[in-house]
């Protein structure tokens, strides 16, 4: 039971590492090439300044991705063998193509960074938009195999032998829709506001504030319309885990006993010994409804499995109503944003505005691991849902406990380098307004 503890511990936090610097590293290059495409059809030095500025930043997501992606794909192995050894063969199509993208990725980012005056610009803003589209790809590929766990098929599963494997159909699994669309636009909608506070933090600074309102519009245009569209994405995947995993949407809303016409629960604090939830803001008929599309529909509650069947419910409704509530007050940001760039431009340089934006910085990434805590924590007690138990799953070999140690260093090394990185980059001075300010570049900076 310690191994299993550490070996969750472990992959807990490697996933909660890598699934931030993946998101921003499949994001980014599209932002960079949005700025890109700016400076190219209106010729503004800052826009130039901007695509550089991110295209560094995308370099710096790109090496600390592949870093921590090949750290999880070693601890796969060391840690759950008995999981690889029967789903390698069946979900192993989208991590080889995930290579695949990964090396286009890596191509392109080159030719990006260093094909400035190479290249033809419109070849070069090309690359640029390869790197995005690739980026995006990988993380849709390797959310493809996460879906498989939740959702097995392409086998037949026979006194315990995984027989007549289809890799296509395992790929394309009944969950790998709903959650690489949620994923994606969680991967935007984080990465669009945690872009846009550092900005808008710059610019309450009064450091080159034309520079960085750019990036800040840039940033929330993608994140702001991702972020209003989440809403119907997390409206798909709970009408496909109401029928794919009944016992997950149960955990999620702390729904202990079957019934019609079934609330929707707000907060409230499960009390799983009583079955009953504390504290809580009930809508009538709600959960029918968003479950089944009828306010009288019936929902299947934890009664109806076994309690070792059970996912955790107080972490798995938790994390979940904490991803709801901060995707709804992102959706309110997102909305205030786009009044703001159709009624309200003045706001855009308005303290308490930017100070809203900057306060909303680390919401996304929040509400991204909350997401990520409910699809892993409420599978359990499966690590393949309703085949493989993850107790089963495990590795044999003792002392889990200190490689736990060991790759939680490694992660938070990597965390501390690039935010150092980052915060440098953040603080460079754009070349063209350096250039602007340096006498031998402009010998009569005054206004005569």
């Amino acid at each position: 039971m310690e191994d299993l503890l550490a070996a969750r511990w472990q992959m807990a936090v490697s996933l909660g590492f890598h699934i931030i610097f993946a998101c921003i590293g499949m994001v980014m290059p599209f932002f960079m090439a949005t700025s890109h495409y700016q400076y190219l059809k209106t010729k503004k030095p800052l826009y130039k300044d901007l695509t550089k500025a991110w295209s560094k930043g995308v370099a710096i997501f790109f090496v600390t991705g592949a870093v921590s992606g090949t750290v999880l794909s070693f601890e796969l192995g060391l840690l759950w063998p008995k999981f690889m050894l029967h789903a390698g063969p069946i979900f192993g199509m989208p991590f080889s193509l995930e290579g695949t993208a990964f090396f286009i990725e890596a191509i392109a980012l080159g030719f990006f960074l260093y094909g400035w005056d190479r290249f033809s610009p419109w070849f070069h803003w090309f690359t640029g938009v390869v790197v995005g589209i690739s980026g995006l790809a990988s993380g849709i590929l390797v959310v493809a195999a996460n879906a498989w766990m939740n959702s097995p098929a392409g086998f037949d599963f026979v006194d315990g032998q995984y027989l007549n494997v289809d890799p296509i159909a395992a790929m394309f699994n009944d969950a790998w829709f709903s959650q690489a669309l949620h994923m994606t636009l969680a991967a935007f909608v984080s990465t669009g506001f945690a872009v846009a506070g550092i900005h808008a933090y710059m610019m309450l600074k009064g450091k080159n504030v034309e520079f960085h309102r750019m990036a800040f519009v840039i940033a929330l245009l993608f994140g702001g319309v991702a972020a209003i569209l989440q809403p119907i994405s997390g409206d798909i995947s709970a009408k496909d885990i109401a029928v794919r995993q009944p016992a997950k949407l149960a955990a999620m809303e702390a729904h202990f006993e079957t019934g019609k016409s079934v609330p929707l629960i707000i907060g409230g604090l499960p009390d799983v010994k009583n079955k009953k939830v504390d504290y809580a803001i009930e809508i009538p008929g709600a959960l029918s409804f968003l479950a089944h599309g009828d306010f009288d529909a019936e929902v299947i509650g934890l009664d109806q499995f076994p309690e070792e069947d059970h996912p955790p419910v107080m972490v798995t409704h938790i994390a979940f109503q904490i991803m709801v509530g901060l995707g709804m007050a992102l959706v309110g940001l997102s909305l205030l944003f786009f009044f703001s760039r159709w009624k309200k431009k003045e706001w855009l340089d308005a303290r308490w505005f930017l100070w809203l934006f900057v306060l909303g910085t680390p919401l996304g990434f929040i509400a991204l691991e909350a997401g990520w805590t409910v699809t892993e924590v409420g599978r359990q007690p499966w690590i393949i849902y309703g085949v493989l138990r993850t107790e089963d799953a495990v590795s044999p070999i003792p002392g889990i406990v200190y490689s736990l140690f060991l790759f939680v260093g490694i992660y938070v090394s990597l965390a501390v380098v690039v935010t150092f990185l980052l915060i440098r980059q953040i603080k460079a001075v754009p070349d063209s307004l350096r250039k602007a300010s340096d006498p031998k570049e402009n010998p009569f900076p005054s206004n005569s």
